[in-house]
């Protein structure tokens, strides 16, 4: 079936303007979407919701929403709190599936994170996706403590056995910090998906159709002008006879000959003050994954190396 399961890792991540995003992309290629909103919640009858604020973005897609609660929190509290009746897993599973009779693209957004509960009996987005059989989309945040948050999320869905399309970050700010840009690197591995876009931050308010395909200005973590992941090796660098640096990006640097993310560069990351602690990168060796060290302690780098184009400080 044409269905693809948007979660987040969390509340406020973007996973609105990122359905968005998706849905304009479908319609740009001539196929026609449907969104459906499995449970809005902290939305009145009379304001408009997250299925309305993609149709306003996208442009013209079906939308639905299974049930509406005036609080602002998790759908089985807030459903509890209203006396309302819940939505569980089955009628978002069937809502979909229906939906995907008549469209080329059913979008499926959820609330809140993967495992937030629908319903008292801990019914989730990630149960409805297992009715499915769909893949998902996590939409994950940009600064630190977003690689916890997806790592956990990825590690929910293959014990489940559900399909990670791939990551996308629903905000990426103007000035990113030093672990900002860190994680594009290790979002890929953590998630053991591809990192397939991100959306500058503020692209819910400009003009429709928004879109997922430009990486913001001045950002190039080692993507083609598709917005594609560049081969598996791109953008990193192995020198000859090195040790394969591990999934998660521990392990010695091949380039400093460093240990990566020792306690004095963990530190360094968290403050956002681009230090990047070890010795020297020698001349002509390339750095590693995460970018030339501060200039002031680095030698000048041959511009056709692959590392030093895998993060560029913005």
């Amino acid at each position: 079936m044409p269905i693809l399961v948007i979660t987040g890792t969390g509340t406020e991540v973007g996973k609105t303007v990122t359905t968005a995003a998706v849905a304009a992309a479908a319609l740009a290629a001539g196929r026609s979407v449907a969104v459906l909103k499995a449970a809005q919640t902290g939305v009145r009858p009379d304001e408009r919701g997250d299925a309305d604020e993609v149709a306003r973005l996208a442009g013209d897609v079906t939308t639905a929403e299974l049930a509406r609660y005036p609080e602002p929190l998790a759908p089985a509290t807030a459903a509890l709190r209203a006396g309302m009746v819940p939505v569980r897993p089955r009628e978002v599973a069937d809502a979909a599936a229906e939906l995907a009779t008549g469209h080329d693209l059913v979008l499926v957004e959820g609330a809140g994170g993967l495992l937030v509960r629908f319903d008292e009996a801990g019914g989730t987005l990630a149960d409805a996706a297992e009715l499915l059989r769909a893949p998902v989309l996590v939409v994950a945040s940009a600064g630190l403590g977003t690689l916890n948050t997806t790592d956990l999320t990825a590690r929910e869905l293959r014990l489940r056995g559900l399909e990670l399309l791939g990551v996308v970050i629903g905000s990426w700010p103007a000035s990113p910090d030093l672990a900002t840009r860190c994680n594009v690197i290790d979002l890929p591995d953590v998630a053991g998906a591809p990192l397939l876009g991100a959306l500058p931050a503020g692209s819910g308010s400009l003009a429709p159709p928004v879109s997922v395909r430009r990486p913001p200005a001045g950002w190039r973590p080692g993507w083609t002008g598709r917005g594609r992941r560049r081969p598996s090796g791109a953008g990193r660098h192995r020198s000859p006879g090195a040790r394969p640096q591990s999934r998660r990006g521990a392990g010695t640097c091949p380039s400093a000959g460093r240990r990566i993310g020792s306690t004095r560069e963990r530190g360094a990351r968290r403050a956002g003050t681009g230090e990047n602690p070890g010795r020297p990168v020698p001349p002509g060796r390339s750095p590693c994954r995460y970018g030339p060290p501060a200039p002031a302690r680095c030698p000048a780098i041959p511009s056709t190396t692959r590392c030093s184009r895998a993060v560029t400080p913005g």
